[in-house]
């Protein structure tokens, strides 16, 4: 990122951000043919708008997936993705049965699910068994050795797979495989975060809302619709606002292409072929306030759920931090962590750029930050210090007397105003 960039962005962390839904897509999406796209155009054009593009089939040619997981027809090469995974076990959801909004899951030996897909593509696409997905599927963490892909430049600055992979629990990089019908109901993104989604070989429909949006796809209880081309949205009385919201932005993602999705876009997939892809579920500085925007709003939903205990249950504030976190995967805890985490990183790089002799900074914990340099270390302090400062000013926050965790907030966002002085 360059100085200009940097200028740029900062001005936007001072304004906030002005608005979280974003007016309906029009038909077309931008299309980036060449690997030399530059970083912060990229930057100011789609993370920071929170707008989705396409990656050509460049930036995945020289991947060893795309290499050794493909045959010569472009269809999945099931006897070399046997010798490399047989028996290892892997989650698979059935996508003709529903649990509440998403698919049911077992766990399987990936040979067994190779199995059933070779035939289910003799059975003409069908099976008894149902339509199943190989979906959510750890294997870089599991299979690291097999640099199956590299990452592309736009997407490295991830603040997920840093903080995660710091604490050594989990990641959120994924592989999924299905045969032709296989999809994926009407959601958005872990903690609102971006993806990106590679198609190793297959082809994919995309059917995104921009945020907002989907507030007109609940039915009258409020809740998500499951399929948004059911035509159960027609009835009014069951889904009032239905009439009100846009037309998807559809998308068909072919073999070797990369769909940016971004920040809070909820979205349906499609399987048109027989398909295998990469995605990765990603936040960093460009959206970190959509994440907390979100945890405030899952709090809520909490506390609205249990409202009547408030006054007879002493640790009601802390309940609700339990079960928010039992539904979503963090509570504010955690996030406070998280946000140390990434804030020790960029200090003590920063730190050991201004104490380097040579012209370039020591390599630091987050390889991104080789990569993108002090300019990108800068813009993560300042949206960091400016989502602390939303934190300690949020009433239920303070609720959870701050001060009392392992991770004091008013302690970290003095340390990175002290070093911003510094730096700037």
């Amino acid at each position: 990122m360059d100085r200009e960039t940097l200028h740029s962005c900062c001005n936007l962390v001072k304004s906030g951000r002005q608005s979280y839904e974003q007016p309906c897509p029009s038909d077309l999406v931008d299309y980036i043919e060449r690997k030399d796209f530059n970083y912060s155009r990229f930057f100011q054009k789609y993370l920071l708008p929170n707008r989705p593009c396409v990656l050509s089939t460049k930036f995945t040619e020289d991947w060893n997936s795309r290499k050794n997981w493909v045959t010569d027809e472009g269809k999945p090469n099931f006897r070399k993705l046997l010798q490399c995974f047989d028996d290892t076990p892997v989650p698979v959801a059935n996508c003709n049965a529903r649990e509440y909004n998403a698919n049911p899951k077992q766990i399987l030996p990936f040979k067994e699910f190779i199995s059933y897909w070779k035939e289910y593509i003799q059975n003409g696409h069908s099976s008894t068994k149902g339509c199943l997905y190989l979906k959510d599927w750890h294997m870089h963490r599991t299979f690291p050795e097999h640099n199956a892909y590299s990452t592309p430049v736009f997407f490295t600055s991830d603040w997920l797979n840093e903080y995660w992979d710091t604490i050594d629990v989990d990641d959120y990089r994924f592989v999924y495989m299905g045969p032709k019908g296989s999809w994926t109901p009407f959601h958005a993104d872990v903690f609102r975060s971006n993806s990106w989604s590679a198609n190793i070989c297959g082809r994919k429909k995309w059917l995104l809302y921009p945020p907002g949006q989907e507030e007109n796809l609940r039915d009258c209880h409020g809740n998500l619709v499951y399929d948004v081309t059911a035509p159960i949205l027609q009835e009014k009385k069951l889904y009032p606002h239905y009439h009100e919201a846009c037309q998807p932005l559809e998308i068909i993602q072919e073999a070797g292409e990369i769909i940016f999705v971004p920040s809070g876009w909820h979205h349906q997939v499609y399987n048109l072929e027989d398909t295998i892809s990469i995605n990765h579920n990603w936040l960093n500085g460009c959206n970190l306030d959509l994440m907390w925007q979100f945890l405030q709003s899952e709090l809520s939903a909490v506390q609205k759920e249990i409202s009547e205990w408030r006054n007879s249950m002493e640790t009601w504030d802390l309940h609700c931090q339990v079960i928010m976190k039992s539904c979503t995967g963090i509570d504010y805890k955690e996030f406070a962590s998280f946000l140390k985490v990434i804030a020790d990183n960029r200090l003590s790089y920063l730190s050991s750029c201004s104490g380097s002799s040579g012209p370039k900074c020591p390599r630091p914990v987050s390889a991104a930050l080789a990569t993108l340099g002090p300019q990108h270390a800068i813009f993560d302090l300042q949206r960091v210090a400016q989502t602390l400062e939303c934190m300690l000013n949020d009433e239920d926050f303070k609720r959870l007397e701050p001060s009392s965790l392992s991770t004091r907030p008013d302690a970290l966002l003095q340390q990175i105003r002290e070093a911003m002085r510094t730096v700037l």
